[in-house]
């Protein structure tokens, strides 16, 4: 399995598994698992972080789609798995195994009383009464043209197909179609940077990374490509600008993919709120998104915008 050799700390196939917690209180290990259809007409996904020195993990889940309300279940004071990435919280239960490092890897989940939720804003704060449903997912993510290794950070992002079977209420919805997965490791403070990051898949095939921190100044960030041909290449030079509306909830990005510049319109929102150990508050509203570039193909995939305190306040709209 392919893996770029562009950063500055040595990745193997190991890195699948755990790491080491450093001393750091927030030092987290964040798993992201997110799925779309190629129509844009079903999407979701899953992340799974640790917070071993917090004494607690963080699930979430979601489905979205055409025509569909928000389905989601957000767990942030789950506890830490005891056996491998298993994660057992109230009225549901969660799996993660890597089948094949780098290569494949499976999800399930079997929950039985997710939120369904018509104003996605709502997630940020779940009325008592909202109704509930069954959620589970049985999905595998199979890599796509190699792993993507972050320079900086410990991190990696895998594009990949992604099939299985999703059951919702009474409905069972065989599923085939594309996402991507990451894993990263090490201090990540919600409440301090603002972010953008972005992945999709374009209809002739191209699979598309890139993802920006606004931290007062602009910078040349990286991104990844994936050929119809399976060639992954590392670039330079990704940035953003985003519109807002209401409630912060994004209405247009446009996205600087070398070689593919785009506009990324938001079809179905799945936020989720969380809370420092101190009580601030921060805001992390995901998409699925429908991804248009200059030269006319079009794709679908997820974008997330996190906003911690005086987020307005950084540079969201430069780019």
């Amino acid at each position: 399995m392919k893996i770029i050799d562009h950063g500055t700390w040595p990745l193997s196939e190991a890195d699948e598994g755990t790491h080491p917690a450093g001393g750091e209180r927030l030092w987290s290990e964040s798993f992201y698992f997110d799925f779309a259809a190629e129509d844009g007409s079903l999407a979701g996904y899953v992340r799974l972080g640790l917070y071993p020195n917090w004494d607690r993990a963080w699930y979430w889940a979601c489905l979205v789609g055409r025509d569909r309300p928000l389905v989601l279940l957000a767990d942030d004071c789950a506890p830490l798995p005891t056996s491998g990435l298993t994660v057992r919280g109230r009225d549901y239960r969660a799996t993660h195994e890597t089948t094949a490092p780098m290569r494949s890897t499976r999800l399930t989940l079997e929950a039985g009383a997710a939120a369904v939720l018509e104003d996605p804003t709502w997630a940020y704060d779940v009325p008592d009464g909202a109704p509930r449903t069954s959620l589970e997912f049985d999905l595998e993510w199979e890599t796509v043209g190699g792993v993507y290794p972050y320079g900086f950070v410990p991190r990696y992002e895998i594009p990949c197909r992604v099939a299985g079977v999703i059951r919702v209420g009474g409905e069972e919805i065989p599923f085939a179609g594309h996402g991507e997965r990451d894993h990263s490791w090490g201090e990540r403070d919600w409440w301090t940077v603002s972010w953008l990051w972005s992945s999709g898949r374009l209809d002739d095939g191209t699979f598309f990374h890139g993802m920006r921190a606004n931290l007062g100044a602009e910078l040349s960030w990286p991104c990844f490509t994936v050929s119809p041909e399976g060639v992954l290449g590392h670039r330079e030079g990704f940035t953003a600008a985003t519109e807002f509306g209401e409630h912060g909830l994004p209405v247009l990005s446009r996205l600087a993919v070398p070689g593919a510049p785009m506009t990324v319109t938001p079809v179905a929102f799945a936020p989720v709120g969380m809370t420092s150990p101190d009580g601030e508050p921060a805001r992390f509203p995901r998409a699925l998104c429908r991804f248009e570039a200059e030269d006319g193909r079009r794709g679908h995939g997820w974008t997330e915008w996190h906003q911690p305190p005086g987020w307005r306040e950084h540079s969201w709209r430069r780019g």
